[in-house]
């Protein structure tokens, strides 16, 4: 998001949220647009200048400490349908969070954006929810470590921070949301393009979690099928090697994020005979479970 984190600086990704009666109706706000949580954050700014908040991507936002200490925080998606008060930050800089939480339920009760978003049939973001913070993460450029330029294609500013902190290029696509709506077929375009001079691109779709999130399964299957359209795509124009794997599971019966393995594919370098692209399939496959780094180092080598 272009803020450059001092060592003793605490990041805290920042939901804008929708809570009634105490209850975490929805993680997303409604999925608000980036526009109107502009808008909300630049009020709450002005209300809390020594707290620095940064808008991002829709109900993606972010909220930094200067000299933080950390808090304990709950992911929003986690407790949708719940009382908040449990999940509330504990510890460290939870005065802060808690009194920027308390600041922006008092701006955003009478914010013109809530009010056209009321009156339009769509559910306010009545305050903020920060969780997961950290200081800036530090590790080698992705070049060094690997030998291979890279590149990552995002529409989430998560994914395009950790481009940055590893000197990867970050490439920006038209249409590129980071919801159900982004546009696949720019993605894999721009993928394409971007192989011609990197070793490595990594192309960051969302909508099959968003779907999980929703508790949709009919999203789900069609955002998992136009993800197999960009698959399709780079395969018609590309011979290197493709990998496609989701980084975790959100099943449509939790509606959040569980610790399961998943299956993963790799074409283009080597075969052990599997016939199916399943957690099944996965398991009995040639590699077993592996994790992250492993994947990594195995495709690089």
């Amino acid at each position: 998001m272009g803020v450059d984190l001092a060592p003793d600086d605490v990041a805290y990704r920042c939901n804008l949220v929708t809570i009634e009666e105490n209850i975490m109706t929805d993680f997303s706000a409604g999925h608000i647009s980036s526009a109107e949580g502009e808008e909300l954050f630049s009020s709450l700014q002005e209300a809390e200048p020594e707290v620095l908040f940064r808008a991002g991507v829709s109900y993606r936002n972010l909220l930094v400490v200067k000299g933080g200490k950390g808090s304990s925080t709950t992911p929003p998606h986690d407790i949708v349908g719940r009382g908040i008060s449990q999940y509330l930050p504990d510890g460290g800089d939870a005065e802060i969070l808690l009194r920027c939480m308390e600041t922006s339920r008092r701006i955003f009760s009478r914010h013109p954006v809530n009010s056209a978003r009321v009156q339009a049939g769509k559910r306010p973001a009545t305050r903020i929810w920060p969780w997961s913070g950290g200081h800036k993460p530090a590790f080698p450029p992705f070049a060094e470590k690997y030998r291979k330029s890279g590149g990552v294609i995002s529409a989430v500013d998560l994914l395009n921070g950790i481009a940055r902190c590893a000197k990867m290029e970050v490439i920006t696509v038209p249409g590129a949301t980071g919801y159900l709506d982004t546009d696949y077929d720019a993605k894999a375009r721009y993928a394409l393009d971007a192989i011609r001079h990197l070793d490595f691109v990594y192309v960051h779709i969302e909508a099959p979690d968003e779907a999980g999130h929703l508790g949709s399964i009919e999203e789900k299957v069609k955002a998992i099928e136009r993800v197999d359209g960009v698959v399709g795509t780079i395969r018609e124009d590309f011979d290197g090697v493709i990998a496609v794997l989701p980084d975790h599971p959100t099943p449509i019966r939790v509606k959040t994020h569980t610790r399961d393995p998943v299956p993963f594919v790799v074409t283009g370098k080597g075969s052990d005979g599997s016939m199916a692209f399943s957690e099944t399939a996965g398991r009995a496959g040639g590699l077993g479970t592996r994790n992250a780094t492993g994947f990594l180092d195995f495709l690089f080598s």
